[in-house]
Formats: C-alpha cells, sequence, structure tokens
C-alpha cells in the first residue's frame, strides 16, 4: 500500500546547494514545498563542531559525509566491450549525502564559466574551423550565455560568501586578479585569503616564466561576513579540515548555514530526510509529472508525494538515475548515438608533482583551508593561447600551487624513491613533511560518444532497483591536455630548483575509478537549444515534461577545467528566477521547442 500525501505546489528530490536555493526561494513567495532528502540532517552546530568534526579516522578514512556503497553505487567500465562491475569501495570522486549535500564538504573552489564554456562549440569552429573538432567529440553550445548568467554569477557568490581578486571588473583589467576572466560587474564580497608560502613561491615562478598568477577564487570566507539574505559568516581559521569535512566557524560558504535554514523559517516548507526518492510519475501523456515515488528509510513505507513541479537537484549523478529509472525521455545509445539521457558524461583529467626542498623552505602545511592557493589560467580562459600549436585539443586546464592540508592520515609525501614501508619510510615521512609542496593542474574533459551513463543490466541496489552504469574512459583530447599541463609543472617545478621531485606524468592510460580524482561528475541531462540535442533547455527545464526541472551539473554539456559549484549556483538562480517570473504566470514550456 502507497503512502499518498496530499498534494503541493513543488516537490523537491535532494536538498543540497540548488534544492536548497529552490526551496528557499519558493517557498519564500508563497509556494508550499516538499523536499525529499535521502540522508541525515545535519546542523553545523551540532553536527561540525570541534573536536568531533577534525575526525580524520571517520570523515577522510571512512567517507562518513558521502554514500554508503553497501546500499548504493554505481557499476563501472571503461568502454562498452568491457562488463561493468560495481563501485564496492569509494575512490575517484565522492558523492555526498545528507542535508547539505556536497555543498556540506567541498573545498570551496568558485568559477565563473564564461563563453569558451557556453558557446565550446561555435568558439572553436570560429578560430580553428569546424574541421578542428574531432567527429566522435559530442559537444555542443549550452543554450546560455556568459552575458545571461553574469548576474546570477554575482548574486551567488554574495549568497557564499566568495574571496578573491577580481581580474575584469566592469570592462578594466585589475592588478593581481585573473585577466582571463569574464567581465564582472561587481569585485567579489571579501578579499582574497592569505597566500601560504607554497602558493607565493608557486606564484613568484609562474610570474618569471610570464604566466599570471592570482588568488584561486574561493568560498571560504577570509573575514567575518553578513550575506545579502542575512546569513552570517565566521573567519576561515586556517584549520586543514575543509574538504570531505563541515566547517567549525562557518567560514565555508554552504547550503547548511545559507539557503536551508532559511527555508526552513517559512511555513509553507516542509524537509523530509531519509526519503529516497525512486521515480518521477507522469500521467498518461507522459508530457506532465504528477508527483514523485519515494521510499521511508525509516520505515519501509512507500510513498507518493503529488505536486504541480517536479525538481530534481540531487548530486548530479542521481539526478540521471532518477530519469533513467523514471523512462523519461529515450536513453542514449552510442551506437546509432540516438537518444539523450545518459549522454555526454564528463568527468576531468589532470596532473601534478610533489616539490622537496633539502633546506631554506618551511611550508608548514597544516595551516591551509580547501582553496588556498594560486592559480593560473593561461591554458584555460586565455585566448591567445594556441590549442593547435600546442597539440590540437579542445578545452585547457587550470594550474595551482599551494597547501589544501596537512592532515596526519591523508598528507606524507615522500621523495621517489623511498620504501613504501618500514623505519626508512617514517624517517622520510618525517624529514619531508613540512618541506614539500604540491603543484597541480585540472583539465577539461569533452563530451565523447562512447562516455555515457545506462542502467545496469545485471546489478541493483538495496532497494531493488537496477544500478546505474557508467561507461567512460580519457581520449585522446584528454590525453594531449594532460600531456602538455604536465609538460608545464615540469618547467614551473624545475625553475625552483628543488631537491627532488616525482615526475608529473600525464593520464595517458585508462582511467581508474580507484584513486581519488575529483567529485566533479557532469552531464547525463544535458542543456541546449531544442529537443533535438539537449533534455533541458537555457531554464533547466525538461522538453519533455515542461514541469520538471533538473539542476546542478547533470545539465552540464561537457566538463571544463574549473570546478562546477559556480554555474551550478547561477544556473539554479536563473532557473528560480524563470519559475517565479514566467512559469508560475504562464505554466508551460519557457522555450519554444
Amino acid at each position: 500500500m502507497v503512502k499518498t500525501f496530499p498534494e503541493v505546489d513543488v516537490v523537491i528530490v535532494g536538498l543540497g546547494w540548488t534544492g536548497g536555493i529552490l526551496a528557499k526561494e519558493l517557498s519564500q513567495a508563497g509556494l508550499k514545498v516538499v523536499a525529499l532528502e535521502r540522508g541525515a540532517y545535519r546542523t553545523p552546530e551540532e553536527a561540525f563542531t570541534v573536536p568531533h568534526i577534525r575526525d580524520e579516522l571517520e570523515y577522510s578514512s571512512r567517507t562518513g559525509l558521502m554514500i554508503d556503497t553497501k546500499t548504493d553505487t554505481l557499476t563501472i567500465r571503461n568502454n562498452p566491450t568491457q562488463t561493468a562491475l560495481p563501485m564496492r569501495r569509494l575512490g575517484s570522486f565522492l558523492p555526498g549525502t545528507g542535508v547539505g549535500g556536497a555543498g556540506s564538504h567541498w573545498n570551496g573552489h568558485t568559477w565563473r564559466w564564461t563563453d569558451s564554456d557556453l558557446r565550446v562549440r561555435s568558439m572553436y569552429e570560429e578560430k580553428y574551423g569546424k574541421n578542428y573538432i574531432p567527429e566522435d567529440m559530442t559537444i555542443q553550445d549550452w543554450g546560455i550565455t556568459y552575458k545571461e548568467l553574469e548576474p546570477y554569477y554575482d548574486h551567488f557568490e554574495k549568497i557564499a560568501g566568495l574571496s578573491g581578486t577580481a581580474g575584469k571588473l566592469k570592462g578594466k583589467i585589475e592588478q593581481g586578479g585573473n585577466p582571463f576572466e569574464g567581465d564582472r560587474s561587481n569585485p567579489y564580497p571579501l578579499p582574497a585569503l592569505h597566500t601560504s608560502y607554497a602558493g607565493e613561491l608557486f606564484g613568484q615562478a609562474a610570474a618569471k616564466l610570464g604566466y599570471h598568477p592570482f588568488p584561486t577564487p574561493a568560498a571560504n570566507a577570509s573575514q567575518p561576513y553578513t550575506n545579502p539574505d542575512g546569513s552570517k559568516f565566521g573567519q576561515c581559521q586556517y584549520c586543514g579540515f575543509c574538504e570531505r569535512y563541515g566547517c567549525e566557524s562557518n567560514a565555508k560558504g554552504s547550503p547548511n548555514i545559507t539557503v536551508i535554514p532559511l527555508a526552513l523559517k517559512q511555513p509553507t516548507f516542509e524537509m523530509r530526510t531519509h526519503a529516497w526518492a525512486t521515480k518521477v510519475v507522469t500521467d498518461n501523456t507522459k508530457r506532465r509529472a504528477t508527483g514523485v515515488n519515494y521510499t521511508n528509510l525509516n520505515n519501509g513505507e512507500e510513498c507518493f508525494q503529488p505536486a504541480s513541479i517536479v525538481v530534481l537537484a540531487a548530486y548530479g549523478l542521481n539526478n540521471v538515475h532518477m530519469m533513467l529509472l523514471s523512462e523519461i525521455g529515450q536513453v542514449y545509445d552510442p551506437v546509432s548515438q540516438k537518444g539523450l539521457v545518459g549522454k555526454n558524461y564528463a568527468y576531468q583529467t589532470g596532473a601534478g608533482a610533489n616539490l622537496f626542498f633539502e633546506e631554506g623552505h618551511l611550508f608548514n602545511p597544516f595551516m591551509s583551508t580547501g582553496s588556498l592557493s594560486i592559480t593560473i589560467d593561461d591554458f584555460h580562459q586565455n585566448w591567445e593561447f594556441d590549442r593547435a600549436k600546442a597539440g590540437g585539443f579542445v578545452g585547457g586546464y587550470t594550474m595551482n600551487g599551494g597547501m589544501f592540508h596537512g592532515r596526519p592520515i591523508d598528507y606524507h609525501p615522500v621523495p621517489p624513491g623511498t620504501p613504501r614501508w618500514g623505519k626508512a619510510w617514517k624517517d622520510a615521512m618525517g624529514k619531508w613533511y613540512n618541506r614539500s609542496m604540491n603543484i597541480g593542474a585540472s583539465g577539461s574533459v569533452m563530451a565523447n560518444r562512447n562516455n555515457y551513463l545506462d542502467l545496469d543490466p545485471t546489478y541493483r541496489n538495496a532497494l531493488g532497483l537496477p544500478l546505474m552504469r557508467m561507461t567512460f574512459d580519457y581520449k585522446k583530447n584528454e590525453h594531449l591536455i594532460s600531456t602538455h599541463a604536465a609538460q608545464t609543472i615540469d618547467e614551473i617545478a624545475r625553475s625552483l630548483n628543488p631537491t627532488h621531485m616525482t615526475r608529473p606524468s600525464p593520464r595517458t592510460g585508462p582511467w581508474s575509478v580507484v584513486p581519488y580524482q575529483s567529485t566533479h561528475n557532469t552531464g547525463g541531462t544535458i542543456m541546449g537549444t531544442n529537443p533535438g540535442n539537449s533534455v533541458v533547455n537555457k531554464y533547466c527545464q525538461s522538453w519533455d515534461v515542461p514541469n520538471l526541472f533538473i539542476t546542478g551539473a547533470s545539465v552540464f554539456p561537457h566538463n571544463s577545467a574549473y570546478n562546477p559549484t559556480g554555474p551550478v549556483g547561477a544556473l539554479a538562480y536563473h532557473t528560480v528566477d524563470a519559475i517565479k517570473k514566467q512559469y508560475l504566470k504562464q505554466p508551460g514550456a519557457l522555450v519554444s521547442a
């Protein structure tokens, strides 16, 4: 027997950044809103306090804020000829769970993706010609421009309390910022974080080689701050417990201290935790969503929440899984290239090196934040950089130097050739802990016809539903990007004259799900200009089911060298603005098909 609740105006699946934004904005507009969150409710004052939140064994080693692969996971393979197997242990990426989602435990890197991403196909064809883009690279324009998104970037940055240095403000290049960024209408809400010694060294070396270093934009508050909604931030303590952890001082931009508490104050909003959404239900026409089925994990009860508007706001991979389980839209087939749901899954590539200094440098890695680094953007947003001469790739990479943490379990760099265990390893770990730094690159991944998501025919989760299957591998384009990044790392690193350094090897072998790389999974419910090339329009509204909206990185048609949270937040505000100002007045398609 399915328990059916009274109909509401909006049901939201997932309560992280995007779910929190829509919940707060729509409930404040007077709509009756229900949010379904699979995980637990956490408040910073209860869950993120010292010393509990600094339990490295619990939150790093045992990934305490992430999904439990014993109840739900994905199956993984590199290509369609292989049999996919379940990811039994979290590794390459770490999807979060619980109220706040990944916004609780992210590092805080926050970028504005510009037209070089939003108009990616058009801009490359205009500069290099239509034959430049490989035939199997299924990239496309997003259907929205930087100019349209700029006010929403600006608003999200103020809500999340960003610290940074503007590089291009009202058409003028500003000293100390990123000269290649999109034109800004306002400075960052807060000044940049203090620079670590490792960041200073990297910045000085990069500048001497002709590059343009600047502080990484960070949702880590450099000073106490009150955002436009009245949410109060503490000052970053540089404690080194950022990624994989909640923030003890409320200094990290998070939905847990901003939009979600404000939604909870609204009498028209209801949050249901331990509610595992399983299907978007549609009517007989398949053109209208009637609500969401979910399982109450507290008692196993099957429930149905009817609603006039359905919003999928879970982690990107989970949004795609919901669409596949709901049988909305045609599933992508890489052979015929028909269908769109599951298409254009993308990840990130990169390269990195550790540098070791016998004398003269002490880095104090324990004093850090998740975004405490200096970055160069000369090989990503810089359109003077000639990709054709650099190897012929599409996309690019950013590069940074700095310290993100010096935690005792996770952080123990040692030079090449050091024994992997025993007294010699312990001695080396003690010697080099304070005498090493890292230079890393984050590279884009362009969509490819053979990288996609679908339902696994064999394996099922704890509710008996098919797991989602991920078919992904780095292609030639990513090999070229990673190789170029490794060469640049080598150039900058050697200019610092380290005593030892690890070889900055490019990622040219088969992608592996085992070692952690980044939790930047994109695509699968992509946005675009028409129903023939996309699942949603520029307002993140389903072409097939107009009262269904999908938010988050699953709508990205490819992945940038930048972290995804900036456009995730901006698009969420763009979507909720369209719902309030257009859709509620005249329900239906916001863009003509």
